[in-house]
């Protein structure tokens, strides 16, 4: 059983959803030589999960997808939420994959904060995933989804973006 402490630090960190510390990790060379060598060559110094002291929200350069962002939500130093997300300013569209909260802070809102402070971010996008949804995530797309232009439903990511 998981202790109320634990849960209502959950509760505290999905409360400082909007407050996000940002590390860009690349710049423009690193992201056409990292292209240009599929990946291989000029990884973010750091790496994708470098520190921004003073956030427990935090923005870095997903590991799983060139040219997304990851937003993760830090309690004592360990990530305890994370979800890759990507934005088209030009069509007016948001996707967001795998969001992941660890088992113990499950059900204390730091996936809906985030989400929730995305969609504050960036007002009026519509919101998608890339696949399809688990049978057992389906309840919490729904619920996250309800109301949401999109809902974050199965949509392929627009020419604009880079979506590997």
């Amino acid at each position: 059983m998981v202790s109320d402490d634990v849960h209502a630090a959950a509760r505290r960190l999905a409360a400082q959803a909007h407050e996000v510390g940002r590390a860009s990790g690349r710049n423009r060379w690193h992201k056409a030589l990292q292209r240009i060598s599929r990946g291989r060559l000029a990884q973010p110094k750091g790496g994708p999960t470098a520190s921004i002291s003073g956030t427990p929200w935090q923005d870095t350069p997903s590991h799983e997808r060139q040219g997304w962002l990851e937003r993760a939500a830090k309690l004592d130093g360990e990530i305890v939420f994370a979800v890759d997300y990507q934005i088209c300013d030009r069509c007016r569209c948001g996707w967001v994959e795998q969001p992941y909260t660890e088992p113990e802070y499950q059900r204390c809102g730091l996936a809906s904060a985030g989400l929730a402070a995305l969609r504050a971010e960036h007002p009026g996008l519509s919101w998608h995933t890339l696949g399809g949804h688990f049978r057992d995530s389906e309840a919490f797309w729904t619920a996250v989804g309800t109301g949401i232009p999109g809902g974050y439903q199965q949509r392929l990511p627009c020419p604009h973006i880079d979506s590997s």
